[in-house]
């Protein structure tokens, strides 16, 4: 199984601001065309030919005269999806991608993520042309990806990829077919990790875990993963798919759905329920379908637990688990969840950054001589904050950091990742004038976490604990002189983190620096005070110059600043953190333009002609309820109440 990770189709400008290969195609738009027209849609991008699926190993595996075809070609009553069908219904087809089938599988365990990548409410029947959607997560945006639903099919019209156990059900193969399109082509998804599905799936923080070296609370673990938001697959150790004696896999990914505490001769066995991609080839060992350790359970358990299907999924022991496979992986939409802090409303900032030969491609830490390159290496400021009501204990604060590499290729097996970790360090005093800490600075200091061993995937991350102060993260490759693009993210309760090079006045607050017009009041505030009560922002907000804007200065009262605290306090802290505010100032800048290019007379007031046209202009209050009586009000909407209340 490689370590390779995907990589896009073709096209339109990409978030990280180089080169995307995903043309911009509006689904709406094509649709309609489609349905007025009476045609089913065709894809010029990503064409029903060889070329989609490949130029290599695979296409020596496809079926003699082989098809394309859609699903009302295949079946008298074909279905998108059903939700009374089983959740784990699908099954692997030529393509070597288990790793794509066993996160996807995970993903179909929690339906509201699953219909965030898989739109539900698409059919064969209603405003059927032939086009489908579907979104990724790619490298810190959402991504839509459209494409036909012409599939491949062999002689006999059974499908050559991914199915589904349902054969009317036919999402399963879309979906990967659309990944296919992000990736390059079917080939492209032969090799890979599962957490790379897992991240490009939900934007999640994957945790591998080495299953030799497994920590001893590894039950825990499991068992706060599976009652959480939280995707689990794991790996068996490298190898060519052959199937073992014991009836696994090597080389081979599968899904995790499913864990159970039996009691068995008077003490608690821990089981693991998995499930194999193929639907199909299990484990013979204990506790497998077969085995007549079932027999040892109360008749309740057993009725409750033991099914005996060729089906792909089996339980086994935790202890063999352990002893047979080699990684698992478990992808956290809440970033607290290793670290005992289920549920606490945690903040996350991005940083986009790239590594450029001759400049920033430092490398790593060697030795003193490397170190003159080392510095050269893009450096972030991390400020970390205890959040009010944790001031009273005296534990550090938990700190996700997330770095995640662009591919370098459309193809996303056509070039190795690179190596790549960070290394972080204590700042014991502020640097006042934003430049790069010079080569002196890593010359006397020592990193406080740095890589036990640089990877080769498209994520590593790492939970730190730290005590509230200031940090230097470096990201870097392996050696110097490579390049690449990447985004950093920080996760934690409170923080406040920054490029060192570009103030945080020029990244975080470029909206106030312009309509401040350079007021160094607010951000020596902020030192003082990393969170602010209602009074402290009113007292910021009345006392901030709005340049430009041809208009009376604002005045906000302290209700409405309780009112707008109570809106953006995320974690019911009772403040304001930097990040908060900055979000808060960015909305408040553009609803005063707004108000401002519609107040055409210069009155201080808007008319009922004029508010609809503001309205408008600001794109709000467009939320319709299902009576069309009512709307739903999004933050921004009930910001903008509040102000002009």
């Amino acid at each position: 199984m490689s370590l390779w990770p995907p990589w896009r189709g073709r096209g339109e400008k990409d978030p990280m601001g180089g080169p995307s290969q995903l043309p911009k195609q509006d689904y709406e738009a094509l649709q309609e065309r489609c349905l007025r027209n009476g045609c089913l849609f065709e894809d010029s991008s990503f064409p029903a030919i060889l070329s989609s699926i490949g130029s290599g190993s695979l296409l020596r595996k496809l079926p003699p005269r082989l098809q394309w075809k859609r699903p009302p070609e295949l079946h008298s009553n074909p279905q998108f999806y059903s939700a009374n069908a089983r959740r784990l219904d699908l099954c692997q087809g030529l393509v070597g991608d288990c790793w794509f089938l066993a996160a996807l599988q995970a993903l179909t365990l929690h339906q509201d993520i699953l219909s965030r990548v898989v739109p539900l409410n698409q059919s064969f029947t209603k405003n059927y042309a032939g086009i489908f959607q579907f979104w990724f997560w790619h490298f810190g945006k959402w991504v839509p990806v459209v494409i036909d639903d012409l599939l491949p099919v062999d002689e006999a019209g059974q499908l050559v990829f991914v199915s589904s156990t349902y054969k009317n059900l036919f999402w399963g193969a879309l979906l990967e077919k659309a990944y296919a399109k992000l990736c390059g082509s079917y080939e492209d998804l032969q090799r890979g990790q599962v957490s790379d599905a897992f991240l490009d799936f939900t934007g999640g923080v994957t945790t591998t875990i080495n299953l030799a070296e497994a920590p001893g609370n590894l039950w825990d673990i499991l068992t706060r993963a599976t009652y959480s938001k939280t995707l689990i697959g794991c790996q068996t150790y490298l190898g060519s798919e052959r199937v073992l004696e014991n009836g696994l896999v090597d080389g081979h990914a599968y899904t995790v759905i499913r864990i159970w505490k039996v009691t068995c001769k008077r003490k608690p066995e821990y089981l693991v329920k998995l499930r194999n991609p193929w639907g199909k080839v299990e484990w013979r060992g204990d506790w497998s379908d077969s085995s007549s350790t079932w027999d040892l359970l109360s008749p309740k358990e057993k009725i409750m637990l033991w099914r005996k299907d060729n089906d792909g999924e089996f339980w086994m022991t935790l202890k063999d688990f352990k002893a047979h496979f080699k990684l698992l992986v478990i992808c956290k939409l809440t970033p607290g969840l290793l670290s005992h802090e289920v549920g606490q409303k945690w903040s996350c900032t991005v940083q986009e950054g790239r590594w450029e030969k001759g400049t920033t491609a430092g490398g790593r830490m060697k030795s003193h001589q490397a170190r003159d390159t080392f510095w050269k290496n893009p450096q972030f400021l991390l400020s970390v904050w205890r959040p009010k009501e944790s001031r009273t204990l005296l534990m550090p604060c938990s700190v996700l950091v997330s770095l995640i590499q662009k591919p370098r290729h459309r193809h996303r097996n056509r070039k190795l990742p690179l190596a790549i970790g960070f290394y972080l360090f204590r700042m014991s005093q502020l640097f006042g004038d934003q430049r790069k800490l010079p080569r002196e600075f890593f010359l006397k200091s020592h990193p406080l976490s740095l890589p036990e061993e640089f990877l080769r995937e498209k994520e590593v991350s790492q939970e730190l604990w730290l005590e509230p102060g200031t940090y230097l993260i470096v990201p870097c490759t392996s050696e110097a002189g490579q390049e690449s693009e990447f985004i950093l993210r920080v996760f934690s309760r409170k923080h406040f983190f920054h490029e060192i090079g570009s103030s945080p006045k020029a990244v975080f607050f470029k909206e106030i620096v312009d309509q401040a017009e350079g007021h160094e009041k607010f951000f020596k505030y902020f030192e003082r005070n990393p969170e602010i009560n209602a009074a402290e922002l009113q007292k910021i907000l009345n006392q901030l110059p709005w340049s430009g804007l041809e208009g009376t200065h604002p005045l906000f009262s302290l209700d409405a600043c309780q009112g707008i605290l109570a809106l953006l306090d995320l974690n019911a802290s009772g403040t304001m953190s930097i990040q908060e505010f900055r979000d808060l100032w960015k909305q408040l800048i553009h609803y005063q333009v707004v108000f401002h290019k519609h107040d055409s007379d210069r009155s201080g007031c808007l008319n009922w002609g004029q508010l609809r046209a503001a309205m408008k202009s600001a794109g709000i209050f467009q939320n319709l309820t299902q009576d069309g009586k009512g709307i739903y009000l999004q933050k921004p909407e009930w910001l903008l109440m509040i102000m002009y209340s």
